[in-house]
C-alpha cells in the first residue's frame, strides 16, 4: 500500500474512532476499528510519524526521479496532518479519563472518601507509567498466583474457574471479588478479560475468582446466569480455604458479563435461576458492571435495545420469541429488578459504544438512584468504545485505577459498619 493509502487508512480509522458509525450493520465493524485505534492512539500515532518522517527522507531520495508526484505526497502529507490532530485529540482524551473518573468518586462517595483507607493511594502511583503504555499486552504480574481450573461444578471446561492472589503471602480474610467474562453470551472465557483488574487487585492482597460458564446457543439462557449464581455459590462456600472473606463478595465483568454480573447482583436467592440451590447464598456486597447489557426486553422502548433483542438475544442467545415469550426477556434484565435492597454499583460505560448503546447504562443508572437504598456511582466517558479496559491502554489503567479506589473504600466502609459485617457474616455461615 502507498504512504497515502496508509495516511488515508489512518485517517479514516481516527475518524471512526472519534464519530463511530452508526446503525445495525454499521455497529460491530465500527466498534472493531474504533476500540483499537481509540486505545492504541499513541501506538497509531507513533507508527504514522514515523512513516511521514521516512516518506520525507528515505523514500523522498529514493523517489527524486519522479517515481512518485509531488502532488500525492503533498496528498499523503496532509492525510497524515489530519491524523496526527485527530489521534493526538483522542490520546488527550484518554487521559482526560484520569481527572473525569475522580471527579465522579467524589462526587458520588464525597470529596474525603480516601480518608477511611489505612493507606491510601499515592499521587506517584496514581500515574499512568510510560511502560505500562508501551506494553499494552502484558496484563499479568509476577507477584501474583493464578490457581487455574478449578471446578466449581460438574462439567467441563466452562465449568471451571481460576483464584488470582499475591504469590508467597498468607491470607486470611481477604476480600473477594468474582470477575465474569464478556463474549455476547456465546464466546469468551476466563482468561481473557479482568486481567488488568484481578492483577492489579491481587497485588492489593485480594482474592480474584474468574469464571467460565456455558454458552449459548448450545446452551441457551438462562444457563449463563445459573452458572455464574453457581459459582457465586462455590466461591462462598470454599474461598476461605484460598485466604478469601467469605462474607464479602463484589462481582464485576464486562459486557455480556456486564449483564450477568449486575443481574445476579439484584436477584440473590432467585429460584428460577438456581434450580437444585435455591437455598444457597448468592447475595453479593457490591457491584462493578463495565459497559453491560441492562435492557434485554426492550423496556426503555429504545430502537438499540429492541433490535438487539430482535436480531441477536432471540434467535442467538434465548432461542426464543421476543413476543410470545417476552416474560423471560424482561426477567433478564437488570433494570426489571432494581429494588431497595440492591447492593452498591459503580457502573461504567462509554459514550461512544457502537455495541452496547450508552442509553442502557443511563436508564438503569437513573433506576437506581432512584429506587435503591445503596451508593450508586456511574462514570460515562467521553468519546470511549466498548471494551476499553480489556487491554492496558492509557485509559484503561486510569480507570483501573479508579475502579481500585472504589473497591478499597467500598471494603473499608465494609469492615466499618458493624450491623453490614454482622449480616454479611451470618449470611456466610448459613
Amino acid at each position: 500500500m502507498s504512504y497515502l493509502g496508509r495516511q488515508l487508512v489512518t485517517a479514516a480509522l481516527t475518524a471512526n474512532a472519534i464519530k463511530p458509525l452508526r446503525g445495525r450493520y454499521a455497529s460491530i465493524p465500527a466498534f472493531a476499528a474504533g476500540w483499537l485505534s481509540s486505545e492504541l492512539a499513541p501506538h497509531l500515532l507513533a507508527a504514522s510519524m514515523l512513516d511521514t518522517a521516512a516518506e520525507l527522507t528515505v523514500r523522498r531520495r529514493r523517489d527524486s526521479a519522479g517515481a512518485l508526484e509531488p502532488l500525492v505526497r503533498r496528498a499523503g502529507l496532509a492525510m497524515a496532518g489530519l491524523a496526527a490532530a485527530g489521534l493526538g485529540y483522542l490520546v488527550v482524551n484518554a487521559n482526560r479519563s484520569a481527572s473525569h473518573v475522580e471527579t465522579t468518586l467524589r462526587d458520588e462517595l464525597g470529596t474525603d472518601y480516601l480518608d477511611v483507607l489505612d493507606e491510601p493511594p499515592s499521587a506517584q502511583d496514581l500515574k499512568v507509567k510510560l511502560r505500562e503504555v508501551a506494553r499494552p499486552f502484558k496484563l499479568t504480574q509476577p507477584d501474583v498466583e493464578v490457581i487455574r481450573d478449578i471446578n466449581y461444578t460438574a462439567g467441563g471446561k466452562r465449568a471451571r474457574l481460576d483464584v488470582y492472589r499475591p504469590k508467597g503471602v498468607d491470607l486470611e480474610n481477604a476480600p473477594v471479588l468474582v470477575q465474569v467474562h464478556g463474549g455476547a453470551w456465546t464466546i469468551g472465557t476466563k482468561e481473557q478479560q479482568g486481567l488488568l483488574l484481578m492483577n492489579r487487585m491481587a497485588q492489593r492482597g485480594w482474592v480474584c475468582v474468574a469464571m467460565n460458564y456455558r454458552l449459548a446457543p448450545k446452551h441457551p439462557f438462562p444457563a449463563q446466569i445459573i452458572d455464574v449464581k453457581k459459582a457465586i455459590a462455590w466461591t462462598r462456600e470454599h474461598i476461605a480455604a484460598y485466604g478469601g472473606d467469605p462474607s464479602y463478595l463484589v462481582v464485576t465483568g464486562g459486557s455480556a458479563g456486564g449483564h450477568l454480573a449486575a443481574l445476579a447482583a439484584l436477584t440473590p436467592g432467585e429460584a428460577d435461576y438456581q434450580p437444585g440451590f435455591e437455598d444457597a447464598d448468592t447475595s453479593v456486597a457490591g457491584c462493578v458492571p463495565f459497559y453491560g447489557v441492562y435492557d434485554l426486553a426492550g423496556l426503555t422502548a429504545e430502537k438499540h435495545a429492541e433490535a438487539m433483542r430482535d436480531f441477536f438475544l432471540a434467535p442467538r442467545v434465548f432461542l426464543k420469541d421476543p413476543v410470545a415469550e417476552r416474560d423471560d426477556f424482561v426477567k433478564a434484565s437488570p433494570l426489571a429488578h432494581v429494588s431497595p435492597e440492591a447492593p452498591d454499583f459503580f457502573v461504567l460505560h462509554g459514550a461512544n459504544d457502537s455495541l452496547v448503546d450508552v442509553r442502557q447504562a443511563r436508564a438503569f443508572v437513573e433506576r437506581l438512584k432512584a429506587e435503591s437504598k445503596a451508593t450508586v456511582t456511574y462514570a460515562e466517558f467521553p468519546g470511549t468504545q466498548h471494551a476499553f479496559e480489556v487491554f492496558g491502554s492509557i485509559r484503561s489503567h486510569h480507570v483501573i485505577k479508579a475502579v481500585e479506589r472504589w473497591l478499597l473504600h467500598h471494603r473499608a466502609s465494609f469492615l466499618r459498619d458493624p450491623e453490614r459485617r454482622s449480616s454479611s457474616a451470618r449470611s456466610a455461615a448459613g
